[in-house]
Parts: C-alpha cells; sequence; structure tokens
C-alpha cells in the first residue's frame, strides 16, 4: 500500500468519523501563521503558536482554585506533547512548536527546518534527542545544541513511515509502532541495519493481531505492549500474547450504541476499515465502533494496562482479567484517545467529549465550559511543575492545580 493511498484512507476516517479530528493531518491549503524563525512572521505567529493567556478560573469540588490558561496553534491538531524542563513541545499536524514557558518564547520545525512531514504524531526524548514521529516522514531525531536533524526511514529498516509511537526499553531496546507492523532496534542501535527487526502479522502467525500499531508501553516485568486496531499485544521473551474484544477488551456494542454521536462509518469511505469490520465481525454496525481498536495506551503504576477504545470505552487488564468503564460508568464519552498517569495514582483520560479524572472510584469530567480550549483532546504530559498540558483540535489547555 503506497503512501499517497495511506493518507487518503487517514483522511477519510478523519472526515466521516471523529469530526475534526484524532488522526487528520490538516488541509494542505490551510493557511500557515504559527511561529517559524523568521522575524517577519512573529506578528502573525502572536495569534496562533504564542499563549493566548485566556483564563479562567475555576473551584473544584473540595473548593481549591485552578486555572485553565489556551495556547492557540491555529487550524490544526495537537495529537503530541512532551514536557521537558521549561520547554513544551507541541506535536501538531503543522508541524512541532518548541514554547518555553519560562521565557515565554516559540519556535516552529517543519519541513522547512528538517522534517519530512509536518503531520507530527509522537513526541518524546531519547539519548538527550527529540524524537518526532511523522505521518510519511519517518522518525526524526532533533539535536537540541546542533539544531540538527537525522530521519529513519524505510531504506534504514523502519516498517513505515508513518510512525505512531517510539518507546525504549529498560533493557536499551527501542521499539516503534507504525502504519505496518512493529519495529525493535536491539540495543537501541539505530545506524546499525543489522539491528532491526520487525513484527508483522503474517511473520509472528497472528501473535500481533494488527499490522496497524498504534501504542507502545513497558510492563513491570521487561515486557512490551501493544496497541493495535485488532486489539491488545504482548511481547515477552520471543513469546507473543494478544487479547480481542472476545477475551474482555471494550464494551459490547448494546451497551455503547445510544451514546456514541459519530454515526458515519469510516469503514465506508475506506476499504482498509471496511476490512477490518469483517474480519472483526462488525460489518453490520454502521457507526464509529470497534472495541478491537485500541487508540491510547497505559501500563500503570501497579502495572495494570489501561486500553483507550474506539467506541468501546476504557479497559483496564490486569493480566488476568478485564474491566470495562463507559459513559454508562461516568466516562464523558466512549471514544477514548488519550491516556496518562500522574504521581498521585490518577488516570488522565482524554475522550471526544471532554476531559476526565479517574481516582479508582469516580470520574470527574470536564469540558469546554469549565476551561478545555475543545472537547477533543488527544494528547496530555505533565511537567516538572505538575501542570497539566492538554492538546485538543486548534490549541492547548494548560492546566494549573487540578
Amino acid at each position: 500500500m503506497n503512501s499517497s493511498f495511506k493518507t487518503y484512507l487517514v483522511f477519510g476516517v478523519v472526515i466521516v468519523a471523529v469530526a475534526v479530528a484524532a488522526f487528520n493531518m490538516g488541509s494542505k491549503h490551510e493557511k500557515t501563521v504559527i511561529a517559524t524563525d523568521s522575524t517577519s512572521k512573529q506578528a502573525a505567529a502572536a495569534s496562533s503558536a504564542a499563549p493566548a493567556h485566556t483564563e479562567k478560573a475555576l473551584t473544584s469540588a473540595a473548593h481549591h482554585p485552578f486555572k485553565f490558561t489556551h495556547f492557540r496553534v491555529g487550524n490544526r491538531n495537537v495529537k503530541s506533547i512532551f514536557a521537558d524542563g521549561d520547554d513544551i513541545w507541541i506535536g501538531t499536524s503543522g508541524g512541532v512548536i518548541r514554547y518555553n514557558k519560562r521565557t515565554d518564547q516559540h519556535k516552529m520545525y517543519d519541513v522547512t527546518s528538517g522534517l519530512l512531514s509536518n503531520g507530527v504524531f509522537h513526541l518524546s526524548k531519547m539519548d538527550g534527542k527529540i524524537v518526532v514521529g511523522t505521518y510519511g516522514g519517518g522518525m526524526s531525531l532533533f539535536d537540541e545544541k546542533k539544531e540538527t536533524w537525522e530521519t529513519f526511514n524505510i531504506p534504514d529498516g523502519l516498517g513505515d513511515a508513518f510512525v505512531y509511537d517510539v518507546l525504549k526499553m529498560s533493557n536499551g531496546n527501542v521499539w516503534i509502532a507504525t502504519w505496518s507492523g512493529a519495529n525493535r532496534v536491539r540495543k537501541g542501535e539505530l545506524k546499525n541495519k543489522k539491528q532491526w527487526d520487525l513484527y508483522t502479522v503474517e511473520n509472528t502467525k497472528g501473535g500481533l493481531p494488527n499490522d496497524w500499531v498504534y501504542g507502545l508501553a513497558e510492563g513491570k516485568n521487561g515486557e512490551v505492549w501493544m496497541a493495535t486496531e485488532g486489539g491488545l499485544a504482548r511481547y515477552k521473551d520471543g513469546k507473543w500474547s494478544h487479547w480481542a474484544h472476545a477475551d474482555g477488551l471494550g464494551a459490547d456494542f448494546d451497551k455503547v450504541k445510544a451514546d456514541i454521536k459519530f454515526k458515519n462509518d469510516p469503514s465506508k469511505v475506506s476499504s482498509h476499515h471496511a476490512r477490518q469490520k469483517v474480519e472483526q465481525g462488525l460489518q453490520n454496525i454502521n457507526i464509529a465502533y470497534n472495541p478491537n481498536y485500541i487508540v491510547a495506551l497505559l501500563v500503570d503504576h501497579d502495572g495494570n494496562v489501561w486500553c483507550g477504545t474506539w467506541g468501546g470505552g476504557l479497559s483496564e487488564f490486569n493480566g488476568k482479567t478485564w474491566k470495562t468503564y463507559t459513559v454508562k460508568d461516568g466516562l464523558p464519552a466512549d471514544h477514548v484517545f488519550m491516556l496518562d498517569q500522574d504521581k498521585s495514582g490518577r488516570i488522565w483520560i482524554g475522550t471526544s467529549n471532554g476531559l476526565s479524572l479517574f481516582d479508582g472510584k469516580q470520574f470527574k469530567n470536564y469540558s469546554v465550559a469549565d476551561g478545555l480550549f475543545s472537547k477533543n483532546v488527544f494528547s496530555m504530559d505533565i511537567d516538572d511543575k505538575g501542570e497539566s498540558w492538554v492538546g485538543s483540535f486548534g490549541g492547548v489547555t494548560r492546566i494549573q492545580g487540578l
């Protein structure tokens, strides 16, 4: 499957499914107003990438005040956020923004700066370099001191130019989630092609349930967990295990059908998603629902695995049994795009209808009316001050004291 066709499929899913957002790279005709190096563009950038300083004071149930501050990024999705000291790295469908919260300065990195694609889906840091996973441009590493980029793509061993997640394990291995399987780079030797492995449905004999690998997480015992469009996979000591809806992942359709707001079915315009629905026995369901499709993945402090699904709610797996939460249990929506955990153990959940905080007993939900920039929440990170940076369509919400 060539890249242009893949791009068409991604656009198709976005337009008909989760309205504004989850996987859209943005229109190629949109006006670029985010900040760049050029001094002449700073004035225009001020209204988009710079902090909007729109604050809304709120009071929690415990009467503790906190603020939501908005940072606009233009007509773009914020698919990934990485907090690194004073710098907040913001991955959008139009490139990467580096925002310094101390100086209030910002800088834009895109195809004119060294990236091969403006569509950014992943941000992290590895061996002192910023890691950027892109839509169609492979994986790029940014050396902040030298201001240089190094890109790894299919000729280097990468399974696909569409990169959704990157994980460096405690044993030094690097895993990369792509559209066409999962790469393992032994000992993290990225420049040694002999150290690159690619795992697919075919060469694992179904151990990896689907080639679209969307998320990665390290378990407490050194295993790697993988979120795919066909369920949850685990790789440990050369052995594969996987779980799907039939095993307990995601809620049954009858439980969520009344709460799903997205009535357009992506399989009607995407042969890829149509095939997945047939393979999973969902061909008679014509709305945005696939409980096997894991969009967000988290391994919590206790080693439990949390899976945010496409219309099937939020599922928790303790290694033996599953428990699923839906709108009927207090979630704001059954499409879950983002998962994170703070130091106190609370689970942060980004959905198609706002942000939720789960303390293990109840969900506290926050919407645009409370101060979020947008109801579609796709990304988040917590900085060294304990402040949360939440990405959505069009902007970032900085939350203090929640």
